[in-house]
């Protein structure tokens, strides 16, 4: 037995090297055998039979997402496809091209330029939201 008498001291702790690689090959060999607590096989039964008794999860809805997730892609691919014509375009063009004035319509309506005209666009797209979700719930709960 052939320790080394270098200590290791950090606040209450000591810890001691051992140079003698037979003592570590015996002390770790020797070691008792490991039991779990008295409740512990019993506790993972009961958690392995409420798994195999619990339902099975929900499949994905893919047949209802499959139409919304093409349109995306397509919507997707149109702005790729727009925004690659704009680059190849912009350069051609030597002059900014300007910004029509809006249409008639619009004008009478009142919904260009001003405070009104923001307070009109903002309500309108509060209504548009409100008026989307209520009909996505509608069509999610199954009643008109």
């Amino acid at each position: 037995m052939k320790r080394s008498t270098g200590r290791l001291a950090t606040g209450k702790l000591s810890i001691t090297r051992l140079a003698d690689s037979e003592e570590v090959d015996r002390m770790l060999s020797s070691e008792d055998e490991i039991l779990p607590s008295s409740g512990f096989a019993v506790a993972v039964m009961d958690a392995v039979r409420r798994e195999a008794a619990a339902p099975p999860p929900i499949p994905f809805p893919w047949k209802r997402a499959l139409p919304g997730m093409i349109v995306a892609g397509l919507v997707l691919v149109l702005a790729l496809a727009a925004f690659i014509a704009v680059i190849v375009y912009l350069p051609m063009t030597s002059t900014i091209p300007q910004v029509s004035t809006p249409p008639s319509s619009l004008g009478q309506l009142g919904l260009h330029g001003g405070i009104e005209s923001a307070t009109k666009w903002t309500v309108l797209a509060l209504l548009l939201a409100f008026v989307s979700v209520k009909l996505s719930m509608s069509l999610a709960s199954g009643r008109p």
